[in-house]
């Protein structure tokens, strides 16, 4: 019997680190591990390299090559020997509003913006971070950030210190690597270029920093301390993607703590309104994708709201007919896509009828599809054919998503098992780069059988969505006093 070929994937993610050690070659699963993060938007990242001992440990007997999904667009500041000057400002940090419209202004304006990266940045971009962290630096508002302002040589994205920090090699800031798919979300990489735009860092930090190397997909960027190859790794996103093995015509959407819809391309996008980022994927293609602040955690807390269990909101939603034009806006976080950063959620269409458990849990379901319905009716206007909505998430478990969803997204609904598809993407990437084949390996996914999908009038939930919207914006765009 031939031996197995043994690879780890990492998911570095917002909440946790997972780990899976899997077959190179079919991708079966057969180890894994997970360890939590702290809480909050900003995070030393010896956290994460704590949560990676914890969820590694005893896993990782006889792997032969690892890679590491991580967090996207996560700013990550390293003096010149390698050292953290600045808890990490995470993707879901907002407190870069204000410096975002700062720097769509002195580029020229968001179609500027698309031309040179793509995308039009939001506060979720590391470009903005730094721009943030110079303005309050400049500002005096915390020594913190004065000393990190002025010690800074390097800027780098969660997965890229993580792989660093992986290599038995590594020395300060020499060989830091990253690849196309992590690079694209910080706001300084060119998709028509394929290079950094290193002009877009001096405008928002005020001077250089040194950037990480974009490595090839499939390219083996250093060795662990126990010898295993390690792969360049990428975005989380991108790693999502190719553990789901996209094809054309398919579009993940995610709900998890963020609400993402993506599709792979082979070409790149330029959308000036802002909605769709001109990723790229770990493959040497593009990702053009759609990402909310809120997700799962709508269906959550509005049930903690209501005084019920997650199943227990689930056969609510189910049980009402309707909402009876009760619309929510969940921008519970404030919001990404729309761009409305300081804004809250909002419940338009009380009425005693509509004060229910019932109508109450299927508005917070409709309203949360609508969102996502929004995300991929954008991907559509870039030309992105939509066929098939891999659904998948915490959230994507709810039936009551599940049987909303195919009228709400205009398709067909696929529910792939759950499984950590960051984790087996990073995985799938290691095994690419230990095989030095052209294209990945081909690993089955699992599909499950999605709830019966319910009949809904479609348009009048979508227009009454896209009307309370409109009409409520201007006071959305307020910042609200928390």
């Amino acid at each position: 019997m031939t031996e197995l070929r043994l690879v780890a994937g990492v998911d570095c993610s917002t909440q946790a680190t997972k780990v899976v050690v899997c077959d190179a070659e079919t991708g079966a699963v057969l180890r894994e591990g997970r360890a939590p993060h702290p809480d909050g938007t900003q995070v030393d990242p010896a956290e994460w390299w704590k949560a990676w001992e914890i969820a590694s440990d005893g896993l990782l007997d006889g792997v032969q090559a690892i890679a590491i999904g991580g967090q996207q667009h996560g700013m990550v500041l390293l003096d010149d020997t390698g050292e953290v000057v600045h808890p990490a400002v995470l993707w879901n940090d907002t407190s870069s509003a204000d410096a975002t419209a700062e720097l769509i202004a002195e580029l020229g304006g968001p179609e500027a913006w698309a031309e040179a990266t793509g995308s039009v940045p939001v506060p979720s971009f590391t470009v903005t971070k730094l721009r943030w962290l110079r303005d309050e630096a400049a500002r005096g508002t915390a020594e913190v950030r004065r000393d990190a302002a002025r010690r800074a040589a390097a800027v780098v994205l969660p997965h890229d210190w993580m792989t660093h920090r992986l290599a038995a090699d590594r020395h300060g800031i020499d060989g830091i690597t990253t690849d196309r798919g992590d690079a694209s979300g910080t706001g300084w990489w060119s998709p028509t270029a394929n290079d950094y735009r290193t002009d877009l860092v001096e405008l928002a930090f005020g001077r250089q920093l040194a950037l990480p190397r974009i490595a090839g997909p499939a390219e083996i960027v250093g060795r662990t301390s126990f010898g295993a190859a390690i792969a360049a790794g990428t975005g989380d996103n991108a790693a999502a993607a190719l553990g789901l093995d996209l094809q054309p015509g398919d579009v993940a959407v995610s709900l998890g703590t963020s609400g993402t819809a993506f599709a792979r391309s082979a070409h790149p996008t330029k959308d000036a309104t802002g909605l769709v980022a001109a990723f790229a994927d770990a493959t040497g293609e593009y990702l053009p994708l759609v990402c909310t602040l809120n997700a799962a955690r709508v269906m959550s807390a509005t049930a903690q709201m209501l005084g019920l269990e997650l199943s227990a909101f689930d056969e609510a939603a189910l049980s009402s007919p309707g909402s009876d034009g009760l619309v929510l806006l969940p921008f519970l976080d404030g919001e990404r896509t729309p761009d409305l950063p300081h804004s809250t959620g909002l419940i338009y269409g009380l009425t005693r009828s509509t004060m229910q458990p019932a109508t109450m849990a299927r508005a917070a379901v409709e309203g949360l599809l609508c969102g996502l319905a929004d995300a991929v009716d954008a991907l559509r206007d870039q030309g992105v054919p939509v066929q098939r909505v891999l659904l998948l998430g915490g959230g994507a478990r709810s039936r009551a998503v599940q049987a909303l969803a195919p009228a709400i997204l205009g398709a067909e609904l696929v529910l792939p098992e759950p499984a950590e598809y960051v984790a087996l993407g990073a995985a799938r990437q290691a095994a690419w780069a230990l095989s030095g084949a052209d294209t990945p390996p081909t690993w089955q996914i699992p599909l499950g059988k999605p709830e019966p999908a319910v009949t809904v009038d479609a348009t009048t939930i979508r227009t009454n969505y896209e009307q309370v919207l409109a009409n409520t914006r201007p006071l959305l765009s307020q910042p609200y006093n928390r």
